[in-house]
């Protein structure tokens, strides 16, 4: 079993609707939580895996996940302005204008990130 969380700071300038709203155009549907600070919940990556077939980022959203690999564990830290669009943008850790933490733990993560993100060649899905 896989477990989605996501988590995205809400700095004093920002209004924490829209920051929701950021983080729900990516990942509809999910339970989140908020204090004063932070936005955080747990759900599902299915719009999150159609999103970055529209945008034809398959390869780079692979290579990301297993980037962040660490055990059975994966992090993905996407950019909270492309968000706010409905746009999978990958952040660098320190970004300024403040990111989305996603994290993805269980047991078996290749074969989850070959279903979210499966290897193409020619820009067309290969699956095992």
């Amino acid at each position: 079993m896989v477990t989605i969380s996501v988590s995205c700071p809400i700095y004093p300038s920002e209004d924490p609707d829209k920051v929701r709203d950021a983080v729900l155009r990516i990942f509809p549907g999910m339970e989140l939580e908020e204090t004063d600070t932070r936005l955080s919940g747990s759900g599902s990556m299915e719009n999150f895996s159609e999103l970055i077939r529209k945008q034809k980022i398959l390869d780079s959203t692979r290579s990301a996940l297993f980037k962040g690999k660490h055990g059975a564990e994966t992090r993905l830290r996407l950019n909270k302005q492309a968000a706010k669009v409905g746009k999978i943008s990958f952040a660098e850790p320190r970004s300024v204008l403040g990111r989305i933490e996603v994290t993805v733990e269980g047991d078996d993560l290749e074969t989850f990130i070959d279903t979210i993100a499966p290897a193409t060649v020619d820009g067309k899905e290969v699956r095992p």
